[in-house]
């Protein structure tokens, strides 16, 4: 008999197309994030769940999933997920790195130049019939090109922004938990302490996990330390930010700007932020091209399908689970 599988989300049809006839299918009906009992119902006869960073998968809702042995994430972070419940129940969880890095890379250079150059602002007064006549001092915002771009955390997204970086002739200071000396060699890249990447940086960019030391790693005293002309950029993890603390130093122009596509208690917006026209802010898309979510939902349902066919999956969060899974 075929395991089933559920999928709490819509998915790219090219990555259900990999499980069609490989295991009984489910899908949510509605693409929208279902309740912790409407999933923990839908868990009750699953073998395998698909999900994604909206889904919570916490002890009770694995509590209720009897036959669960895989929770595949489509997501590189899991902090949506129990791990700990799920590896105490012999559930492996796996994610989907390396094949976001590039585009996420790209988005954050997105936010970088919209945020300097002011084009949400410029975008909604020409809307609004605004522009009337060209002005010398028009909506003026900074130079990218030449300038100091700081790097809070170093891992592959970290590298990739950096590696653009070299085609904006960019001093780039960094730091993180462990020095790089190779990507210092091999980008150009120089490591400082955290309050001098800060003190700094014309534009500083997080690229942290989200782990409980993390949590406000940029906050009141971090922002004091930032020029009065540098942008604050996190298409990280909301919660790295604390985002009160932001709305203080945008409204009291302690900062220029920032460009935001995730938030602290995402999808909620902390409503300072919506009053802030030096704010860029995004609906969680660093990853929105179409290339990458195929590639992401893919290699979710591939790791899915490893697991329920007895095989090691390509990226297991949780490895010590695999071996009571079997």
């Amino acid at each position: 008999m075929p395991a089933t599988v559920f999928v709490s989300r819509q998915l790219p049809p090219e990555a259900l197309e990999v499980v069609r006839g490989r295991v009984t299918l489910r899908l949510n009906p509605e693409d929208r994030r279902l309740t912790p009992a409407e999933l923990a119902g839908h868990l009750a006869d699953a073998d395998g769940l698909v999900c994604l960073l909206t889904d919570t998968i916490d002890d009770p809702v694995l509590a209720r999933a009897p036959r669960l042995k895989v929770v595949a994430n489509v997501a590189v972070g899991y902090n949506n997920v129990d791990v700990a419940a799920a590896t105490r129940r012999g559930i492996v969880v796996t994610n989907t790195p390396g094949v976001l890095t590039e585009t996420t890379a790209d988005f954050t250079w997105t936010l970088i130049l919209a945020t300097a150059r002011r084009v949400a602002e410029a975008d909604a007064y020409t809307r609004a019939g605004r522009f009337t006549e060209w002005g010398l001092m028009l909506l003026l915002g900074h130079d990218v090109f030449g300038k100091t771009l700081g790097i809070l955390g170093l891992g592959r997204i970290g590298k990739a922004v950096a590696r653009r970086a070299q085609g904006f002739s960019m001093r780039v200071l960094y730091h993180d938990v462990i020095r790089d000396e190779a990507a210092e060699r091999e980008l150009g890249v120089q490591y400082r302490d955290k309050a001098t990447v800060l003190r700094e940086a014309d534009i500083v960019t997080l690229h942290v996990q989200l782990l409980p030391e993390t949590r406000h790693y940029v906050g009141e005293a971090e922002l004091r330390l930032m020029k009065p002309t540098a942008y604050l950029i996190n298409a990280s993890r909301g919660p790295v930010v604390h985002e009160a603390a932001l709305v203080r130093a945008l409204k009291e122009g302690r900062i220029a700007g920032a460009g935001l596509d995730v938030y602290e208690e995402e999808p909620a917006v902390h409503p300072g932020l919506l009053e802030c026209e030096n704010a860029v802010l995004a609906p969680h898309i660093a990853s929105a091209s179409r290339e990458t979510r195929v590639l992401m939902a893919t290699m979710a349902v591939e790791n899915c399908l490893a697991v329920l066919e007895g095989r090691t999956p390509a990226n297991p969060v949780n490895p010590e689970a695999l071996r009571q899974s079997r």
